[in-house]
């Protein structure tokens, strides 16, 4: 199933995404250090020859030595595309490209895709065998069938490593996760219902095998294809694949077929499922219309048929989605983990049952707010939310049980639980949580002003909040604006366009904001002139009218220079110091760095202000914040008159309590080094701080931009906290993607 079928973006983006600010979306990047002569003659000639003849005299070691053992192949000849067809091996890289970059974010499994340019199963077979030694797992994707079947089923005789059919064996997985928890809601039991399969493609006959294993009887399945049911008798489009799921019935339509019947599993087209035969079906029907981009029945229309129907599509703006992320990653992981030979079926079942008992449990918080409620499960939520970060500790650590139990692991885990530590710290929980935000944003769209939309790159930040269902853009700019959006092919007519030279709402303003600053040496004449000419004014304006719920701003001009101009019409949330912080994204962590724009030389106490606005922010994106106060000394060495603010923040805290994590002053090695801070006992961090707090502007700004440029981690912000109203300024090279980002995390409260 696609992983977001309902996103909606435009051609040009995509093919923006794809080639700026290089082409495409992997690259290889060294795992050991490559600086000097000596890093090279370890890493080849002659360093490397120690691990050859190590390898050569053990196989096994070729785990121990090289990235095999974390190594998938992503494989396709491109018959199959996402439901396009047969476009060509080479129109397929986009598509294993993006693949291979779900198995690093959601389960930290390296992943190379490989283009076959042939049709013919024999050579792809011999192929893709001949691979085995570069790779600890295949991953074959959008091949079509029947020759999947064929291709995997002798792959898997040939190969020691585990092959995997994902367009077959993901989808069963998630809908048996499903399957499991809807016969819990309804009281059935596995071996008595009686289900409907319409489709005879390669997910629907994984999801039927699966479920055959799983006890679902034989007799009680029946397949349909275009011509109607799959029968003993039937001549007519069979193959050996169909044959296996005959049965003996004198049914012969979808109709007729699905009379008394407890589920419809449906992986074929839009529309095939009608409200009338859903009427006829058994109580308390169970839907799966898993049809890609449009489900079998919608949602609603299956309801207003039978209310009483638990429904699954491949949605994501439905309940129930049935999403293939929720699986291939984490079994992969599991797979690797324990140098499975195999992925087989024991595996499955153990990664649907565990998918299945996520949903039963309590949904975390930041899952919850995501999503805007608090997932129960039940009739509406029978399988968990594909971004839960809880799938990367249960799912890998049942396959490889799995593995154990079923003989096919090679290298058995001694201690599981350790095991499942292990796999929690594997991935940063902000990526988790940010993908979450945009979940939340579709959930709960917010009105989002952006102050200079004349620029194209504030337009197709725009654009592409707009399409993606994550609220309404308010622009601010002058009549071009309209003629702009018909450039990039928009129609204008469906955008929200203020022009201060017209707005009626200028009269409001002007007075509103006189009122603020004539006391500031304004006169009403500088005011007219502020509300018509600037924008960053007007549109800070709108924010503080309620015009909309949050603004993004600062892609022509200063940082500096955009919030003198903002606090003109704002100020800080009371009791609070307003601050900028960076935000540092690793594969493995995150790094919060305060106060980057604002505040030359904060006082002790601002400093404690920063400090809990920024763990608050920590926390918000899924940390536990331990905080340190950065210094060029630690606690007193060298001696230096610039400490005293630093130590009094630390003094402030005390005597607040706030329920984190905070220790100073201290030098950056000190703070991030666990072997630096031994010699430190007394420290109240209980290891490395995620929260930098910097002395000074200088310092904060130098080093985050220094980062930002030169680090090797993504960088988020930096974010505008402490105004009484969500605004965010933008650095002034901020891509489109990036303003969003900052919308995103604006509007969902994360940045305030």
């Amino acid at each position: 199933m696609a992983e977001n079928a309902n996103v909606q973006f435009s051609e040009r983006e995509a093919l923006l995404f794809h080639s700026d600010p290089q082409p495409g979306k992997l690259e290889i990047v060294a795992s050991k250090p490559m600086a000097t002569q000596r890093d090279l003659a370890l890493a080849y000639s002659p360093g490397v020859a120690v691990p050859v003849r190590a390898i050569a005299e053990n196989p096994a070691t070729a785990y121990d030595y090289t990235a095999k053992g974390n190594l998938v192949a992503v494989i396709s000849n491109g018959t199959a595309i996402l439901g396009m067809g047969n476009l060509g091996a080479l129109a397929s890289k986009p598509v294993m490209e993006g693949k291979a970059v779900l198995f690093k974010r959601f389960a930290d499994v390296d992943a190379i895709d490989i283009e076959m340019k042939t049709e013919d199963v024999d050579r792809l077979i011999d192929a893709i065998e001949l691979l085995e030694p570069s790779f600890g797992g295949i991953n074959l994707e959008d091949i079509k069938a029947p020759e999947c079947f064929i291709i995997e089923q002798t792959l898997r005789e040939r190969m020691n490593i585990p092959v995997f059919h994902d367009d077959q064996h993901g989808t069963a997985i998630i809908t048996a996760a499903g399957l499991i928890n809807a016969c819990l809601l309804t009281k059935r039991k596995l071996a008595d219902i009686k289900v409907v399969v319409n489709g005879a493609g390669a997910a629907a006959i994984a999801c039927t095998e699966l479920m055959k294993a799983m006890g679902v009887r034989h007799d009680n399945v029946i397949m349909c294809d275009r011509k109607g049911v799959i029968h003993q008798g039937r001549e007519e489009g069979m193959d050996q694949w169909k044959s296996a799921h005959a049965v003996a019935t004198d049914r012969r339509t979808l109709t007729e077929a699905l009379e008394g019947a407890d589920v419809f599993l449906g992986l074929s087209a839009a529309g095939a499922l009608q409200p009338e035969m859903v009427a006829h079906m058994a109580k308390a029907p169970i839907i799966f219309a898993m049809a890609n981009p449009d489900p079998e029945i919608r949602p609603e229309d299956a309801k207003a048929a039978r209310p009483d129907a638990i429904i699954a599509t491949g949605r994501s703006d439905y309940p129930n989605q049935v999403n293939n992320v929720l699986g291939f990653p984490f079994i992969f992981r599991g797979a690797l983990d324990v140098r499975a030979s195999a992925i087989n079926e024991e595996m499955k079942i153990a990664a649907a049952t565990a998918i299945a008992e996520l949903a039963r449990e309590r949904v975390p918080e930041e899952v919850a707010v995501a999503y805007g409620t608090q997932h129960n499960f039940g009739p509406d939520y029978i399988i968990p939310a594909p971004f839960d970060p809880r799938l990367m500790e249960v799912v890998p650590a049942a396959v490889a049980q799995a593995a154990m139990d079923s003989g096919v692991a090679t290298r058995p885990i001694e201690d599981m639980e350790g095991y499942r530590q292990a796999l929690r710290g594997r991935l940063n929980p902000t990526t988790s949580v940010l993908t979450l935000a945009y979940e939340g944003a579709r959930s709960h769209p917010k009105r989002v002003i952006f102050a200079e939309a004349e620029e194209e790159v504030v337009l197709r930040a725009a654009i592409a909040f707009k399409d993606g269902g994550y609220g309404t853009p308010v622009l601010v700019g002058r009549e071009t604006v309209a003629d702009q959006l018909r450039d990039l092919g928009v129609d204008p007519e469906g955008y929200e366009i203020h022009n201060s030279v017209n707005s009626p709402l200028v009269p409001e303003m002007v007075e509103t904001l006189y009122t603020r600053l004539q006391r500031r040496g304004y006169l009403r004449r500088d005011v007219e002139r502020l509300v018509n000419r600037d924008r960053n004014i007007f549109g800070a304006l709108l924010l503080s009218m309620g015009k909309g719920d949050t603004m993004i701003t600062g892609v022509t001009r200063t940082y500096a220079e955009t919030m003198r101009q903002i606090r003109r019409v704002l100020d800080p949330a009371e009791g609070r110091t307003p601050f900028g912080m960076h935000v540092l994204v690793g594969q493995s962590h995150t790094t919060f760095i305060a106060d980057t724009t604002i505040n030359e030389r904060p006082s002790g106490e601002e400093l404690a202000n920063i400090a809990t606005g920024a763990a608050a922010v920590a926390r918000r994106m899924g940390h536990e914040p331990r905080v340190a106060f950065l210094s060029y000394s630690t606690f007193g060495n060298p001696e230096g008159q610039w400490l005293e603010n630093l130590r009094e923040a630390v003094k402030v805290l005390d005597s607040r309590d706030p329920g984190f994590e905070y220790e100073g002053e201290m030098a950056p090695d000190v703070a991030l080094n666990p072997k630096q801070m031994a010699n430190y006992p007394f420290s109240r961090l209980s290891g490395p701080a995620n929260v930098l707090i910097m002395p000074g502007l200088q310092s904060a700004s130098i080093s985050a931009k220094l980062l930002r440029e030169l680090g090797g981690d993504s960088t988020i912000g930096p974010m505008l906290i402490g105004m009484d109203k969500p605004v965010q300024i933008a650095p002034m090279t901020s891509s489109a993607s990036e303003l969003v980002t900052l919308a995103v995390l604006a509007a969902g409260g994360i940045a305030r």
